[in-house]
């Protein structure tokens, strides 16, 4: 509900009370509440990315798996819009169809009740020594994992401290019938809807809405099918920021958030004339207060009620669409089509998602991903570059220069983005991976470099020296290039997979790769002496592309020491 315009409706009524007070208050207990929840976020993250990783890397096509997983990322990171930008970090990788993502997005909308279930409690009298413990186990203790579980138990503090200063707050408007009847119209499930949705959409978090829906309950001043009204509403109006993070990017992004809003658009269409039923059935399996009446009772059984209602509400929705998850792509798929492909594009970043700064474990996955783009366009320029030395024409050359200009733009953004969450709160793992990621994404970019300028002039070199590179020279180039270019796969791999044994597979190669090295050298210097017209210039060629191939070995060696290694290879 909009809480925003009743001290206004209540201003113009002439009210009697004392507004200022009840305003401050009132917006200074949903800040705390707000600040709290981000404070438990932030730390949950921190203690449970890791893990969070490990369940993401698992997910299987399992439909219920993808709900399950959904459902528990979306309570760590307390933002279903965070949810979906990964399920489109997961297509876009090919990681997972549309239709699979459909259970992880679903079972986002049961890891938003988490809220709703934990401010329901009414233990708002314990909020300060949770305050005070919290900030105690963050003031003493030295291990930064400990300081991080002792800021989630001083945001849980200020969650329920917040709760607390909201329900004072609203005492004073029990007995204020101006108000009272402006509340009886969210009995109407229409108003009540469309209030949730509308303060959902303008604060941009259902948990708020949450918040504040309870924190009226527990004032007796909301009836339980009000309540649940509006929650059905702050599901709608959730999907703003959905929509919102969907623009400017690719349209699995947009697919992803219309999948987000036809489902709760859907679930409320078909619960919202099953209100009074769901108020019942809730009623009926939740706690009672006997011996209280009115609205004593009201504010006693109220909350949990409305919590519990919310949670039934997702949980149905999710079994009852889980069966049409394929009918439901189909439709998306429809309703936003490709875009016809251009005949040039600039490339772009199709992983680093801004949304996802928030959750440093998973922004790193994704950092992952994007290193991974760049190194398949090294690849590329890699595998091409010795074809067009030594028999390529000069439009072959140009266009694996040209190449280097995409390895440069995705270079620049991918550093611009470890550069962002090198801000957020990092683990000491989590700033070791982010100094490799950063140490890879610059050997890649010298790698292209090394390619673009060196390799690149040698092969224009000899079409200019109009000769060619004898069949000897062109077998022990080719035997180099091929043993350099596995190290790099490999080393790509290492970094892009965290795999020890690709790692160690490329620093292995050194004295294999020293002694090709010093064989080829031989052949070129018995080669120089050879009665061919201009040998010491196809000698000056190639035994610089020999000296760059070794220094991409290098560089791709510098890749796997520390792709994911806490010590030295050798």
């Amino acid at each position: 509900m909009d809480t925003s315009s009743v001290p206004t409706a209540l201003l113009a009524l002439g009210s009697d009370l004392d507004l200022v007070t009840l305003t401050m208050e009132l917006l200074g207990g949903l800040a705390l509440f707000l600040f709290g929840m981000e404070q438990m976020a932030d730390a949950l993250k921190l203690v449970a990315g890791d893990r969070m990783r490990g369940i993401l890397a698992r997910l299987t096509s399992n439909r219920f798996m993808g709900v399950s997983t959904g459902a528990f990322v979306t309570a760590v990171v307390q933002s279903s819009s965070v949810t979906t930008v990964l399920v489109v970090g997961f297509i876009s990788a090919g990681l997972m169809s549309m239709s699979q993502s459909i259970g992880i997005i679903m079972g986002a909308n049961i890891g938003t009740t988490i809220t709703a279930q934990i401010v329901a409690f009414k233990v708002s009298k314990f909020s300060l020594a949770f305050i005070a413990v919290g900030f105690g186990v963050v003031f003493l203790s030295k291990r930064e994992q400990i300081r991080n579980h002792g800021r989630g138990i001083m945001g849980l503090g200020l969650v329920f401290f917040g709760m607390g200063v909201m329900g004072t707050a609203m005492t004073p408007l029990r007995t204020y019938a101006p108000f009272v009847e402006w509340m009886a119209r969210m009995e109407n499930p229409g108003f009540g809807i469309l209030a949730g949705a509308l303060f959902t959409a303008l604060v941009q978090s259902s948990s708020a809405t949450s918040g504040v829906v309870i924190a009226m309950a527990s004032q007796g001043l909301i009836s339980l099918p009000a309540g649940i009204a509006i929650s059905f509403g702050a599901n709608i109006g959730t999907c703003v920021t959905a929509l919102l993070a969907s623009l400017g990017k690719p349209r699995e992004a947009l697919r992803a958030a219309v999948v987000h809003v036809l489902f709760n658009v859907l679930g409320v269409l078909v619960w919202v004339a099953f209100i009074s039923h769901l108020a019942e059935f809730v009623t009926w399996f939740s706690p009672s207060k006997e011996g209280l009446t009115g609205t004593a009772k009201l504010a006693a059984e109220t909350p949990r009620q409305i919590a519990n209602a919310h949670t039934l509400f997702n949980i149905a929705n999710t079994f009852l669409f889980l069966g049409f998850v394929s009918q439901f792509a189909r439709l998306v798929e429809w309703m936003v089509p490709d875009r016809p492909l251009k005949e040039a594009q600039v490339v772009r970043a199709k992983f680093l998602n801004e949304e996802l700064l928030i959750t440093p474990a998973i922004a790193l996955d994704r950092t992952r991903l994007e290193l991974l783009r760049m190194g398949e366009r090294v690849q590329a320029m890699m595998a091409g570059i010795l074809p067009a030395i030594l028999s390529g024409t000069r439009e072959e050359l140009e266009a694996i220069r040209l190449q280097d200009d995409e390895v440069d733009t995705l270079h620049g953004l991918i550093v611009t983005y470890l550069g962002q969450i090198s801000r957020a709160k990092l683990s000491d793992a989590q700033t070791q991976e982010l100094i490799e990621l950063m140490q890879a994404v610059n050997a890649l970019e010298n790698i292209g470099d090394i390619i673009e300028t060196n390799l690149v002039r040698n092969g224009t070199e000899r079409i200019q020296g109009g000769f060619a590179i004898s069949d000897a020279t062109r077998e022990v180039l080719t035997d180099f290039h091929r043993l350099v270019s596995g190290a790099l796969n490999e080393a790509i791999l290492a970094v892009t997979q965290n795999s020890s044994q690709a790692a160690e597979g490329v620093v292995s190669l050194k004295g294999r790769i020293n002694e090709m090295a010093h064989s080829a050298a031989l052949h070129e210097a018995q080669r120089l002496v050879a009665a061919e017209p201009n040998r010491l210039r196809a000698y000056t060629i190639e035994t610089g592309v020999l000296e760059s191939l070794k220094r991409i070995y290098y560089f791709a060696k510098r890749m796997a020491r520390t792709a994911g290694q806490k010590g030295e290879l050798g």
